[in-house]
């Protein structure tokens, strides 16, 4: 059974810090969440059948995403004083991929600044939409698996997907290719 979960986690991570990073804006923000919702999934979940691994795991990182938020707000009153703004050295984990089918200059340009373009368009979505969409569009996990990651009926999740679709349609428009 652990080699199993090890795979899953392996199969797992990349996606889940892409998550995190969108959520948070900062790589190493994303990576204590990626490996404190692996570390309880191993802890509390390891004895559940493998298909069930998915939407738990998805669950415990959404619930990590929203601690974090909670955690900086409280952070952000508290000690605002303090806080500085660390924004040019957290990069673009998204700036960092590359299109392997095509490498001409001008298609990487275009690329570029279509994730720019969606990267920016995401940060702007609520925070739910962005969930949804994220566990939707990049995962691939079913309304269903959705609805039992973020604890939400199915409803909701349909709901904040067409939101956020249409949010993202109309503020990229012809530019996302």
């Amino acid at each position: 059974m652990s080699d199993t979960l090890d795979c899953f986690l392996a199969e797992n991570e990349r996606q889940a810090f892409r998550m995190a990073q969108l959520a948070t804006g900062h790589n190493d923000d994303a990576l204590d969440i990626v490996q404190d919702a692996m570390i309880k999934l191993v802890q509390k979940y390891s004895d559940r059948e493998p298909l069930e691994w998915g939407p738990l795991f998805h669950r415990i990182l959404q619930r990590q995403i929203i601690d974090w938020y909670r955690n900086t707000s409280i952070k952000r009153r508290i000690f605002s004083w303090f806080v500085a703004d660390d924004e040019e050295s957290s990069g673009s984990y998204l700036e960092a991929l590359a299109d392997p089918t095509d490498t001409s200059p001008d298609r990487l340009l275009q690329g570029d600044q279509a994730m720019d373009l969606l990267q920016s368009a995401l940060k702007t979505l609520p925070l739910r939409q962005r969930q949804v969409f994220l566990l939707r569009c990049w995962q691939g996990l079913s309304t269903k698996q959705t609805s039992e990651a973020m604890g939400c009926s199915t409803g909701s999740v349909k709901t904040h997907y067409h939101r956020a679709l249409t949010t993202l349609r109309s503020r990229l428009g012809e530019t996302w290719p």
